[in-house]
């Protein structure tokens, strides 16, 4: 999940050498200066104190509307892809961590495995929900004329969420088993564990998968249920509900391609250069040293944004987080109040007081 980088000075066979070499030296060799490794870890820690704040206030926005009556499958959505996008963010002070330490892991190879399994399940996990809801909400909308039983739809997204758990689990078990460190915490497939396979080829195949699963058959479906949503609403001719569902679409969307194209592109160009399809060029070089980063920042601020977008976005939950702000204003006032009271009090002559005790007597 970290960014690659390249050899900081490369020496002289480095024009000469092979694309699967450049491409070995460049996971071992980091030139980053303090002052961009200091701001990348700056980030993560944004992005993890504003994913923190955002979905635990979705969660909480969420138990408080339904108290006492049973969620709908979308909110049983929204409050699984809160979960995740939580788990997600508290992966982020390690490696910020080890971003600042010039990308050495400090935290031993247990930890290696543990922080980025669960940084890619939970990659996996997120985009999956987000794609399980788009799927939902066309399908509530769709057959809104033939009512199913609420206790059946919430119990189908419960097993549909167990089921997005079941396979991010298995998208991730090579991150389990071939995640090590060598100076930084990183996936490597070794010979003795490929046998027969290139490990830069076998490391290919599975970043191959990560862009597949984890965006362009998410995209792919995302798109098609919001198209054909938005066909339908047309067809019913509901304007002031095209509208709504027009903005909503479109922010989902572009939200999810924003962020994380970048980051699967250059996947993308690394996995065609370990295929050998693509030459490794200086361009290439370039773009992992400098840009890459920046993309791995964009996409995980993801997690912060689908709180927003897919609660808070709600009439409903938008009411509730006016009426929260509302109550925490009142009690920071109150506390205040009392605290400037007792603080005259205090400052009042003694004289004064001991009047004040006596017409209250």
């Amino acid at each position: 999940q970290q960014p690659l980088k390249p050899p900081c000075a490369p020496p002289q066979w480095w024009r000469s050498a092979s694309s699967s070499i450049k491409l070995s030296a460049c996971c071992r060799c980091f030139c980053f200066s303090a002052n961009v490794r200091v701001v990348i870890a700056l980030v993560y820690l944004a992005v993890c104190v504003l994913g923190l704040v955002g979905n635990l206030l979705a969660l909480f926005l969420l138990h408080s509307r339904h108290r006492g009556h049973r969620h709908s499958s979308i909110d049983c959505f929204v409050m699984s892809l809160a979960l995740t996008d939580l788990q997600f963010v508290l992966t982020l002070p390690f490696w910020a961590v080890d971003t600042v330490l010039d990308f050495r892991w400090p935290f031993g190879r247990v930890m290696c495995k543990i922080v980025s399994s669960v940084t890619t399940l939970n990659m996996y996990a997120s985009v999956f929900f987000l794609t399980a809801m788009s799927v939902t909400r066309y399908h509530s909308l769709v057959t809104s004329l033939k009512m199913a039983p609420p206790r059946i739809a919430t119990a189908g997204a419960k097993w549909a969420s167990l089921t997005i758990w079941l396979v991010s689990l298995v998208a991730t078990l090579p991150h389990a088993f071939y995640s090590t460190t060598v100076q930084l915490c990183l996936m490597r497939f070794s010979d003795s564990d490929s046998g027969h396979w290139d490990p830069q080829f076998l490391l290919g195949l599975y970043q191959t998968q990560k862009v597949l699963l984890g965006f362009v058959v998410p995209l792919i479906v995302i798109s098609v249920c919001y198209l054909l949503l938005l066909r339908f609403i047309l067809s019913r001719g509901r304007h002031r509900r095209r509208s709504k569902v027009t903005r909503s679409v479109t922010i989902v969307v572009l939200s999810f391609f924003i962020c994380w194209l970048p980051n699967q592109a250059l996947t993308m160009w690394g996995v065609l250069i370990k295929f050998d399809l693509v030459p490794f060029s200086k361009a290439f070089y370039n773009t992992q040293a400098y840009a890459f980063p920046l993309t791995v920042c964009l996409a995980h601020a993801n997690s912060c944004l689908n709180p927003v977008l897919y609660c808070l976005i709600r009439k409903e939950y938008r009411a509730g987080l006016k009426e929260l702000l509302l109550r925490v204003s009142h009690s920071i006032q109150n506390v205040l109040t009392l605290a400037l009271r007792g603080r005259r009090v205090e400052e009042a002559p003694s004289s004064l007081v001991m009047v004040h005790k006596d017409i209250n007597m």
